[in-house]
Order: structure tokens, then sequence, then C-alpha cells
């Protein structure tokens, strides 16, 4: 991944991320594998983000296929009917960037058999850990996404989970690594939890509502949290909202449910626990703090207007005219002098 800024350089205005020091390796994004569950109007609309971002590799999930009733959304097109979600995904990423390793597994990961070729597909075949980075959910029912709860608390595996409203006017995105934050059996984001039948949406004749503006806003606010956990730049959210009728954006802290149902959630938060308590991450932790600690006073002693890298002065008489003139004169005499021409004298 090239620097280079010419105009045949596809990467050149990411790596200004890195030139702008707002990441410090851009390219690390080349090796960096994504699995996205869900292929419809958010999980689409990110592979597509992603890849344009360069990463590394993608693995697509999905059971359904193309309909023209997918085109009020921003990725499909017409032609692309008929074929399977991944494999038209594939296509048409592939031709935005073929750099990209590309997986598509058309499958239901919600069957017994389904879930089992969706987590060995996820492990690496010689050490059996997970060889991604990270999952993001991008289906739109409660069953899937337990699913993947399912197997990144096995796997101990980072995943992101989003959601749009069945009115498409809201939508979220909520990071869960197991053990430090809430599972998805935890506490269920309410945007699941309506209490609208799933399966009144899947029936003949009925379709819920979907709007390709809010699947592109949750779909932008999830890539942007996907690259600031994989290439460790600002703050990962644990928990976003997006209300459109309001343009309110509600952020919150989800902690684990120390009484979670789930038990493979209890064991991940009580190893969690035992790894804080440990003399090792005390060092580190102890490491981390101190690090920060000098940064933040590195940058309080730089200089309010040192020179910059845009090339931005102050010529010699706007300098000249903003000068302070030293009149000589002490605040006594200044009183006085306002006293004779408050007086009129």
């Amino acid at each position: 991944m090239s620097a280079e800024v010419i105009d045949t350089n596809p990467y050149s205005r990411l790596m200004a991320l890195q030139r702008m020091g707002i990441v410090s390796e851009y390219k690390k994004i080349r090796e960096k594998s994504v699995a996205v569950v869900g292929v419809g109007g958010v999980g689409s609309v990110a592979a597509e983000m992603l890849t344009r971002c360069g990463i590394g590799r993608l693995q697509l999930y999905d059971f359904d296929t193309v309909e023209l009733a997918n085109m009020n959304r921003l990725f499909f097109r017409p032609e692309h009917a008929g074929m399977t979600k991944t494999d038209a995904a594939v296509r048409t990423l592939r031709d935005i960037n073929p750099d990209v390793d590309y997986e598509s597994y058309h499958m239901n990961i919600t069957t017994v058999e389904g879930f089992h070729r969706f987590t060995e597909s996820l492990k690496d075949p010689h050490t059996g850990a997970s060889r991604v980075d990270l999952v993001l959910a991008c289906v739109d029912n409660y069953e899937a996404r337990m699913c993947i709860n399912q197997a990144c608390l096995e796997m101990r595996q980072t995943w992101m989970e989003s959601g749009v409203s069945e009115d498409a006017v809201s939508g979220h995105i909520q990071t869960m690594t197991p053990g430090s934050s809430a599972c998805f059996a935890c506490v269920p984001p309410l945007v699941v939890a309506s209490g609208i039948d799933e399966k009144t949406l899947k029936r003949e004749g009925v379709c819920a509502a979907s709007l390709p503006t809010t699947m592109g806003m949750v779909a932008g606010m999830l890539v942007q949290n996907a690259l600031k956990h994989m290439l460790n730049f600002g703050d990962v959210a644990k928990y976003l909202g997006y209300s459109a009728l309001k343009d309110y954006f509600p952020s919150m802290h989800v902690h684990a449910n120390p009484e979670c149902d789930n038990g493979a959630c209890v064991r991940a938060q009580k190893d969690h626990r035992e790894m804080l308590e440990s003399p090792e991450w005390k060092a580190a932790d102890a490491l981390r703090a101190a690090a920060e600690a000098a940064a933040a006073a590195e940058e309080d002693a730089k200089a309010l207007h040192e020179e910059n890298d845009w090339g931005i002065s102050l010529d010699a008489e706007t300098v000249e005219q903003f000068k302070v003139k030293d009149t000589g004169a002490d605040l006594d005499d200044l009183m006085n002098q306002l006293s004779v021409l408050s007086s009129g004298k």
C-alpha cells in the first residue's frame, strides 16, 4: 500500500490519514480480516466501505438471494436479481478493489449445520483460534444475532452488532468484547425488542420499511468504529444510537451482566476479572498510563503558535498592527485622563 500522491494510486487519500497523524500505520489495514454476516442494506454497504478502505480479507455470509425489492438500497443492481447476495457482492467488490481477498459463504447460520460451518470458517485450521480481527453483524433478526453472539463468546472474538428499526428511521451499533462488555444475551438493544413479531416481516407480501439513507448512516457508523478498533485511533463506541427524526446520537457503555443466562459469557467475565488482577496486566496498565501522561505533558508544553505543516503565518505588517504600544503612562495617569474627559474640562 503506497502513500505516493499520484492520480493512479487508489490508496493515496487513505494514507493521508497517516501523514496527518490520525493513524500511526494505516497500511496495517492490509493485514486485517473482517467477517460481515448479513449482506443486506447495512452489510453490503459496510462491505463496500471496507473494500474501498483496502481491507486485507473479507468473509461474507448470507443465505438470501437478491430481489428487485432490494433495489431501494445502495449496493445491488437489477442485473443481480436471482443471484445469491454473497456472490453478487463479491462480483461487484472485486471490480472495485481486486487487492482484497474475498470469501463467499451462502449459508443460514441459524441452523445446526449452518452454525457449525460458520464457526469453523472463522477458525484458523491449524491453531483453532479466530482468523478474523472482527465480526460485523448486519443481520435483521434476533435469532441470527444470538447465533453470532454464541460463536463469538466461545471463540472470545470481539464483534460489532448493528441494526435498523422496522420503521427505518433509527438504528444503532454496539461493540461486544467477551468478558469486558455485555454480550447480546445480557441486554439486547431495544431496537430488536420492539414487540413486533419478526415472522410477520418474512411473510409473502409483507415488507419491512427500508431507507437507503438510514442504512448508509448505520453502515458508516459501523465501519468507522471498526476502523478505529483495528487501527487503534480515536474512541471506539461501545453503544451508539441514531434517530433520524430528531438527529439524536445517544452513546453509552453497556456493562456485562454478572447474572447473564449465557454460561460462556459468565465464564468470559470471570477470566476477564482474573486478567485485570494479574501482575502482568497491572504492569502493562501502569506503562500505558505513564505513556499517556507523558504524551499529554508533551502536548501541553508545545507553543500555541508554533510553526505548522500548513504554512500559515502572519506577515510583518499585520503583526505590527496588533502590537500593544507602550505609552509610558501608569494606571494613575490613565485614571486622571478619564476623569478629565468625563468632566468635560
